[in-house]
Formats: structure tokens, C-alpha cells, sequence
């Protein structure tokens, strides 16, 4: 019997200790974490202002790669949200949401998942630094309430080590990801690159000529398009054709010496029916194009403009959650001579992965 007595004062005695350390413990962590990068602030900005790359920065991903995620709300901004389910159990299920977004400034989340506590929320704040502020400090910070869960408290110990490390590594790849990402500001305050989107471009009947490397010259460019254009309005005119739209110039490679492009032509039967077989001339070459979900924008200038604008669209579509494929191109809607001229119309389009 006194033996027993002992076994229960004892136990008292260590509960005691245990509710008196829980009472003393904080109710709430707080955590913060920092990053710098050299990216443009509208990138940062809207890389973390979209939950489209997650998989590609948050370490959740990485302890499962098979993870569920599922993307809902609008693209971007307050109530975008992503749920995640996972057959794993340290994981479970859980959700990430935009709760408030101040453009180039915070990007906040509210965070759902099976740890312990409540009301968890991290923020990313955008700060201009580096030599004349080139670069942009990320600061992350982590809240969570453990209230009168008194075992919450004591997992409270181990936050910084577990979310901490999260955090750290998350801030990691979130750098990597954004090295990937060309460096161009796609939104400072009066550029000439307008009007992104990303649309359904249908099947298209396009008629081509490779140009090859052409010297980068305006005149000796100028002179090839003229040239190969002549030889696809040859083929249309023999096979019944007409243009779809103004010529397009599309990109294979921009060297210091020399540009390397197709001159191309989308075109359609005059009598609307099927185009078939296409009594091809010269250089010129025919290819069925397949529908595709292609990123665009409006941009007005000098084509010799155009290799920033296309870097800007790449980057706004990486921004976005989007991967560009194969090469882009641009539609000159002012005409070939207009677009060697500061009042050169283009609409500028990069195909866009499934």
C-alpha cells in the first residue's frame, strides 16, 4: 500500500512539474527566415503571389513527390488556394491560401495542416536591396497558436528545427527558381510589352521558309523576309491560297552576328474547303500545326526590341506557372517595312507546355 502511495505521489509529483512547464512554455512561435535574390521585384513578386509554382519551391513536395495537389480560386491574389492530399501520414491533408497580397510588397497564407496548433500563417515581405537596390531581400515569417493545447505548447520546442528547416530550404529553392526565370521586368510602369495572356490557338495550315543566318542588319533582314515572303505568296497564288493574318517571323536563334528565323505564312483555301496537297515551290515547306495553348502580348517599336519582349513574355509566363516550348515567334501587324520603325505593331506569342 505505501508502495502504491508512493507510485501515485510520484506521478502527481511529475504531472505537476509537467502542467507547470506547459503553463510556462509560450502559447505562440513566431519564426523568421531571409533570402536574397537578384530577380526583378515584379518576378518575385508574382512567382509567390500565385500558388502555380509551389510544387516547384515548397519542400512538402519533396517528401512526397506522388502528393495530390490541387489548385482553386483565382490564378492569383487573395483566395487563390491549393489543397494537397497525401498517402503519407506524417503529411495527411492540407491547404495553403492567399489571405492578403500588396503588390511588390507581401505576399501573406493561411496554412492548414495536420501539426499541431492553429491559426498557421507565413508571409513573404519583398524588400528592394544591394547595390542601387538591383537586388530583392525576402523575409519569410511563420506564426502559429498553441492556446491551452498544452501538448501543442511542448511540440512548440521543436518548430524552429522542423518548420525553421522548411522554411530555410523553401527559401532555397525558391532562389533557384527564380535564377531560372529570364530577368526581365515585364511590368515597370510604361513599357511597350502589353496585353498578357495565355489563349487557345486552333490547328493552323502554315506555309515557311527557313531564312537561315541572316546578318543581323536591318536592311539584309528586311531584304530576306521580302525575298521568302515573295516566294510563299508564289505558292498561295498557285494553290488556290490566301493569308490568315500577317506574316509572322519566327525565332531559331539570335546570335551577336547573325539572326536565324523562318518567315511564315498561316494560310486557308480561298473556296473555304480543305487545303490537301500543297504544290510546294522554291524553299518554301508546308506543316500542319496542332492546336496549343500559346502565351501572348502586344508590343509596339523597333523589331530589333523584339529579343527583350520575348525574354518578358517568357519570364510573365514563368511567373504565371507556365513552361514555354519549342520557339516563339511574332505576327508583324504593322507590315514588314513599319516594323524597322519605332511605329512597328507586333503581337509576340510563345507556345506554352500541356
Amino acid at each position: 500500500m505505501t508502495r502504491l502511495l508512493e507510485i501515485l505521489i510520484s506521478l502527481a509529483i511529475v504531472v505537476g512539474l509537467y502542467l507547470v512547464v506547459a503553463l510556462v512554455l509560450p502559447s505562440e512561435r513566431h519564426l523568421v527566415e531571409k533570402v536574397e535574390t537578384n530577380r526583378k521585384l515584379t518576378i518575385v513578386f508574382d512567382s509567390l503571389n500565385s500558388l502555380r509554382r509551389f510544387k516547384d519551391w515548397n519542400p512538402l513536395v519533396l517528401r512526397d513527390p506522388a502528393v495530390q495537389l490541387t489548385l482553386s480560386g483565382p490564378q492569383s491574389g487573395v483566395g487563390a488556394r491549393l489543397d494537397y492530399a497525401s498517402t503519407k501520414e506524417q503529411l495527411g491533408k492540407g491547404s495553403w491560401e492567399i489571405t492578403e497580397s500588396v503588390p511588390r510588397e507581401k505576399v501573406a497564407y493561411k496554412i492548414e495542416n495536420i501539426e499541431r496548433g492553429s491559426d498557421k500563417r507565413t508571409a513573404f515581405e519583398f524588400k528592394p536591396t544591394g547595390r542601387n537596390n538591383r537586388n530583392v531581400e525576402i523575409t519569410q515569417t511563420y506564426d502559429v497558436s498553441y492556446g491551452w493545447d498544452l501538448l501543442g505548447r511542448y511540440s512548440g520546442l521543436y518548430v524552429a528545427r522542423h518548420v525553421g528547416d522548411d522554411m530555410k530550404l523553401g527559401l532555397s529553392r525558391i532562389v533557384g527558381m527564380l535564377a531560372s526565370i529570364p530577368n526581365e521586368d515585364y511590368g515597370v510602369s510604361g513599357s511597350k510589352l502589353v496585353g498578357f495572356k495565355v489563349i487557345d490557338r486552333p490547328a493552323e495550315d502554315v506555309l515557311f521558309v527557313t531564312a537561315g543566318n541572316i546578318d543581323r542588319a536591318n536592311t539584309a533582314i528586311q531584304s530576306s523576309i521580302g525575298a521568302n515572303s515573295e516566294w510563299i505568296k508564289r505558292v498561295m497564288d498557285a494553290n488556290g491560297l490566301e493569308a490568315v493574318g500577317p506574316v509572322r517571323i519566327v525565332t531559331t536563334d539570335l546570335g551577336r552576328e547573325t539572326y536565324n528565323f523562318d518567315v511564315a505564312q498561316v494560310v486557308r483555301k480561298k473556296d473555304g474547303s480543305a487545303i490537301g496537297n500543297v504544290a510546294l515551290q522554291g524553299p518554301v515547306k508546308y506543316e500542319r500545326s496542332e492546336p496549343a495553348k500559346v502565351a501572348m502580348a502586344s508590343y509596339t517599336g523597333y523589331m530589333a526590341e523584339l529579343e527583350k519582349a520575348r525574354n518578358a513574355l517568357r519570364a510573365w509566363s514563368a511567373t504565371n506557372g507556365y513552361d514555354v516550348t519549342g520557339r516563339a515567334y511574332e505576327s508583324y501587324k504593322s507590315g514588314v517595312a513599319s516594323a524597322f520603325t519605332e511605329n512597328g505593331e507586333f503581337d509576340v506569342y510563345w507556345p506554352l507546355k500541356k
